[in-house]
């Protein structure tokens, strides 16, 4: 069987752009996988707001990312790209980061160039680190990945900090530091979109924002433009909130959920998504004799 960080190198080979969709658990990320996609992207953002219900400015510490990158690695066969802020620190930092999310189980992770703590890139406020210390982060990412297939991700957060000349320099600097991939954050324009991979030699990730000024372009746009890696980040969350907030409102409102049935899932769905009956069939052949004679009752 492909180890699914092999599988990942094999998709960015192939023609087009691979579309990794956002997912702040497993249950989107299982959805996604149902739904056709060959990855999921782990968002740092969909995170703090799942655990713990807060904006994407740097409070989640490394083992909770990790800990959500491991409960939805497990939960799909397909490759995870996670989100890994800073690195959490500094070089020695990175080292353990990198070793904790491929104990996880992905098989990417993406770094960026902030000052640690970090906020979102659409976000305003930022700070990046020097250039030369951002990239040393990144030899010491390499240096530390026990499987050569596990990919890092260098991201570039000096173009609302600085200017595209420097977001160029430092991007060609994260590539010779062994960088796998390119993810230039918060593009403003049409222009600065199709700039980068331009004028950036490497592999590109693309970041389908809900909330930045990029416009929404769609996957065949996006590759032809010379990236080959898109992400959705936020909007299974987004999905999610607005559903759940019309719904509450509706039983709020009227004291029944007769009028929001049509709008949920069936039970059954809930429970074949969690795999319920894998479960159930496990139960029975390790039963004992008397737990195996009620489930011959119920069936």
């Amino acid at each position: 069987m492909t180890k699914l960080t092999a599988r990942l190198r094999e998709l960015l080979s192939a023609s087009g752009v691979l579309m990794a969709a956002g997912a702040f658990g497993p249950m989107p990320a299982k959805l996604a996988v149902e739904e056709g996609f060959d990855a999921v992207y782990m968002p740092g953002g969909g995170i703090a707001m799942n655990r713990l219900g807060v904006a994407d400015v740097g409070l989640l510490t490394q083992t909770e990312m990790t800990d959500a990158a491991a409960a939805i690695a497990r939960s799909v066969g397909v490759p995870v790209i996670a989100d890994a802020d800073t690195g959490f620190g500094n070089q020695l930092n990175v080292q353990r980061t990198v070793r904790e999310y491929e104990r996880a189980g992905v098989s990417a992770i993406h770094i960026e160039d902030q000052v640690f703590p970090k906020k979102c890139g659409h976000f305003v406020g930022k700070g990046v680190i020097p250039m030369e210390e951002a990239a040393q982060k990144i030899r010491a990412a390499v240096a530390a990945r026990s499987d050569p297939d596990f990919m890092i991700i260098a991201r570039c957060d000096a173009l609302a900090v600085t200017d595209f000349d420097d977001v160029v320099h430092r991007c060609k600097a994260y590539r010779e530091a062994g960088a796998d991939m390119l993810f230039v954050d918060a593009p403003r324009s049409l222009e600065e979109i199709a700039e980068i991979p331009r004028r950036i030699p490497g592999l590109h990730l693309y970041n389908q924002s809900a909330g930045g000024k990029i416009p929404f372009l769609t996957a065949g746009q996006v590759g032809e433009l010379g990236y080959k890696l898109m992400i959705f980040p936020n909007f299974s969350a987004l999905a999610a909130m607005k559903a759940i907030r019309e719904v509450f409102a509706e039983i709020r409102g009227t004291g029944t959920v007769a009028g929001v049935v049509d709008r949920c899932a069936t039970f059954k769905e809930f429970t074949v998504l969690g795999d319920l009956e894998r479960f159930n069939e496990v139960e029975r052949r390790f039963a004992a004799a008397e737990e195996a004679s009620q489930w011959s009752m119920q069936e």
